[in-house]
């Protein structure tokens, strides 16, 4: 592995700036009880839940597999950006209400509420296994590589162990309020440190995007043929959408942000604006990947790219910015992950055991759950290298995991008629006839590409929430309260809004976001 050395003055700035971040962190915590402690008071304004969810959203699969995925087959990975765009319209205008309005905790406990307990369980177990073997571990491993990269004499597991710390030092004692006030620095500084990057990055290679783009290379086209080995055009509109909507309004990492706004409005707002930043990735993500494919040929991984420009195009000075801005992401996502994920057992199972259990309480066990979680995380990152390509692996397994519970979602949300029998056994049918794919992939489907798989699954999973819902009584009206989308709640809202000024109005920022998508799309077609 190639190394590159560092300036004193660069290591400096990074130091500095994460002992900035734990004491910020604690700084703004909140932990005197439950609702403070896991969703920050349900007191933040709409621009602090944006920037909070693209800083969890920018992952070490966003920065180093997306930079990695450009630099290998251009910018048709950028496609899943796009595409969530589009989600988080649709999760801001339809599913977001519903969840504010529940009074949530967990998205699992939206399924109880919404169906019973047996899907809240189900989905709240999937959620933190994966968080803890998955997003954390490769979170702590990826910032590990990275470090590795600068002082390779450097132990692997003492890396992570000290990553760990990092992000548990804040997250345990201050809750939610620590990590999103954290993520706000670490958003702003990662939106420079990228534009940065960019521009450094578009000064020595421009000209060679520029060519490839005006001689029409298929490096540069969003829409590739139904034969794309990385994004056929057909898998943007049967599954690219479906992971999104998992991604953007099932994930209970990313929607905790927006369950901590103080309104319904100010929630959407965030989410519409955490989609402009999101677009911003085109450019500071994707883009800069293509051009590294000129900067530096021949990468063996192309995981390695992203640290690649940042240390060897970013000036002395500017590099220990730079190097902040990108662990301060992994720093970030794992915060986020950690809180999340602690959530979601001392909510979801400790709190349904301890019925009797006071809300200080709760966020005792919620911080032993967090030091848990990081030990086991810390433990298991260094088997990652064991796997070869995870993030990758991880995409793919998404695809298997995600349908059954996008249609539990969805026709949950949608109709009245579906029960909770119904959805779990669509939830467990589901994750059954996704195992049996999984295995008799090729024998199915021979080498189609797993975004084609996910409508099938999405299918098999509806028809059997459906069909099994049919057999049982409709569910009661307490089930439906505030658990179902109305149509003529939504009419009355919108003339409301229409009263309000357009810039106040987040039909005025959606519409905006959709026009924006639609001409990246045409631009790079």
């Amino acid at each position: 592995m190639e190394t590159f050395s560092i300036s004193t003055l660069d290591l400096i700035i990074v130091f500095a700036y994460m002992v900035f971040i734990v004491w910020w962190g604690l700084k703004n915590g909140k932990s005197q009880d439950s609702q403070s402690y896991f969703l920050a008071g349900r007191s933040m304004p709409w621009w602090v839940v944006g920037l909070s969810l693209f800083a969890a959203s920018i992952s070490s699969t966003t920065l180093i597999g997306q930079s990695g995925d450009a630099y290998h087959t251009g910018l048709a990975v950028f496609n899943y950006n796009l595409t969530g765009i589009i989600v988080m319209v649709f999760f801001a205008i339809f599913l977001l209400p519903l969840y504010i309005k529940s009074g949530i905790f967990t998205i699992s406990e939206f399924l109880e509420k919404r169906f019973d307990r047996r899907s809240r369980y189900y989905f709240s177990g999937i959620c933190i296994i994966g968080n803890i073997f998955l997003d954390a571990a490769g979170a702590l491993y990826a910032a590990a590589l990275i470090i590795k990269l600068i002082l390779p004499n450097a132990d692997l597991q003492l890396i992570i162990i000290i990553f760990a710390i990092i992000a548990a030092s804040y997250t345990i004692p201050g809750g939610l309020s620590s990590a999103i006030n954290a993520e706000l620095i670490q958003a702003v500084i990662l939106i420079l440190g990228s534009i940065m990057l960019t521009f450094f990055c578009f000064q020595q290679g421009g000209d060679y995007f520029y060519q490839l783009f005006n001689s029409n290379d298929m490096m540069t086209k969003l829409i590739r043929p139904l034969t794309d080995t990385a994004t056929p055009w057909l898998g943007l509109i049967v599954g690219m959408p479906i992971l999104g909507i998992y991604f953007w309004a099932n994930n209970q990492t990313l929607v905790q942000r927006v369950l901590s706004s103080k309104s319904i409005d100010e929630g959407r707002k965030g989410v519409l604006f955490a989609g402009f930043l999101t677009m911003s990735t085109l450019f500071i993500i994707a883009i800069p990947g293509v051009i590294a494919r000129h900067l530096f040929p021949g990468l063996e991984k192309p995981d390695m790219v992203y640290p690649n420009m940042v240390l060897q195009l970013i000036p002395t000075g500017l590099l220990g910015i730079m190097l902040a801005a990108l662990l301060s992401a992994l720093t970030s996502t794992l915060s986020a992950i950690l809180n999340s994920t602690s959530t979601l057992f001392t909510m979801d199972f400790y709190a349904q055991y301890n019925k009797k259990a006071g809300s200080k309480k709760l966020v005792i066990i919620g911080k032993i759950t967090s030091c848990v979680i990081i030990v086991i995380a810390a433990l298991w990152a260094p088997q990652i290298g064991k796997f070869g390509s995870l993030l990758k692996y991880y995409q793919e397994m998404l695809s298997y995991i995600a349908p059954p519970i996008v249609a539990a979602f969805l026709l949950g949300v949608f109709n009245k008629r579906i029960n909770g029998n119904g959805a779990f056994a669509g939830l467990f049918g589901g994750l059954v006839i996704a195992i049996s794919m999984l295995f008799m992939k090729d024998k199915i489907f021979g080498a189609m590409h797993f975004l084609f798989i996910v409508p099938f699954l999405l299918l098999a999973s509806g028809i059997i929430i459906y069909v099994v819902s049919l057999c049982y009584p409709k569910p009661s009206i307490e089930k439906l309260k505030d658990t179902v989308f109305i149509p003529d709640e939504l009419k009355a809202e919108f003339k409301a809004n229409k009263a309000l000024p357009w810039y106040k109005n987040y039909y005025s920022w959606a519409t905006t976001l959709l026009i924006l998508s639609a001409l990246i799309w045409l631009i790079f077609n």
